[in-house]
């Protein structure tokens, strides 16, 4: 498995040196990849958890591509209804491209409903509006011009060069947990990028995503979550998120997911609450302890 760390692109004490100085951390820790989060409004529910100042993560991630290299970047998530396809599929192959180490779109629909209301996008619509904005975005990175036409979007010949540098496909982690994000992942996305997952929930998705992938004659998505971390101690059940726990637990999770056969796994420091949120140097900390954990799991698999 590979494992990567989520920036955190938000919250008081968050300047560009911090975030070239998370970047530069993860890598020299051994993480192979760096993921960040989105908000482009941050209205006041978003701001209770996810404080301004904000950075966009597009133009962080192209930032970072100079000043660390080695480091794969990516979003955790994009929320695809927020901008407009065209723009999405540009940026990232634009990034991917000016990253020599690659570029991965996390995708998802958000959950804010006072941020799609300033942005004038309908909330209700957003699962429907996600779908036709990622079939878009992957047919502009194989099509040079592309013409779409569709519910909420419509164009003909748009140029779209460069195309991305990844083949066959610049990767999509569909991000999510519903059922309606498990049908998205089989359908539109390399990846499933599960948040804060529990051992029970997996058992009960992989095969129904295998079953919706093979029905659209699609490869299976690849297992790639995003793990909060939260050390303490916690009872130990199905129910109980991977990640959470000492880190005799947190290496049975990262045992757990190799054999469910995940790909990829995302390391999140950010406890959910700027009140909670630790210093810069704890959570250099952590992710030492962290990468110790992951490497003596690879050892004795």
């Amino acid at each position: 498995m590979r494992y990567g760390v989520n920036l955190l692109n938000f919250g008081s004490g968050t300047t560009p040196d911090s975030l070239v100085r998370q970047a530069a951390d993860a890598r020299e820790l051994g993480f192979e990849f760096a993921m960040i989060s989105d908000h482009i409004a941050v209205t006041p529910d978003v701001h209770e958890v996810y404080p301004a100042p904000f950075y966009d993560q597009f133009v962080l991630a192209a930032h970072l591509a100079g000043r660390v290299p080695g480091l794969r970047l990516g979003t955790t998530i994009t929320v695809i209804p927020y901008r407009h396809p065209l723009q999405t599929a540009r940026l990232a192959a634009n990034i991917d491209r000016l990253n020599a180490a690659g570029f991965i779109l996390g995708a998802g629909v958000g959950w804010s409903a006072a941020e799609y209301a300033a942005l004038g996008v309908p909330f209700h619509e957003r699962g429907a509006i996600t779908d036709e904005y990622l079939t878009a975005i992957r047919a502009a990175w194989r099509e040079d011009p592309t013409s779409f036409q569709g519910t909420y979007v419509s164009y003909e010949d748009v140029r779209t060069a460069p195309s991305p540098a990844t083949r066959p496909q610049l990767p999509v982690w569909v991000g999510g947990n519903s059922p309606a994000a498990q049908r998205r992942a089989a359908r539109l996305g390399e990846a499933w990028h599960p948040f804060m997952p529990t051992r029970e929930a997996l058992r009960t998705a992989l095969p129904r995503i295998a079953a919706e992938a093979g029905a659209a004659g699609r490869p299976v998505p690849d297992l790639a979550p995003r793990l909060q971390i939260r050390l303490g101690g916690v009872p130990d059940a199905d129910d109980r998120p991977l990640g959470h726990g000492s880190l005799d637990q947190i290496r049975g999770d990262l045992e757990t997911l190799a054999a469910l056969g995940a790909t990829d796994v995302l390391l999140d420091t950010y406890p959910g609450t700027p009140g909670e949120r630790a210093g810069a140097d704890d959570d250099r900390r952590v992710l030492e302890l962290l990468m110790s954990v992951a490497q003596g799991t690879i050892g004795s698999s």
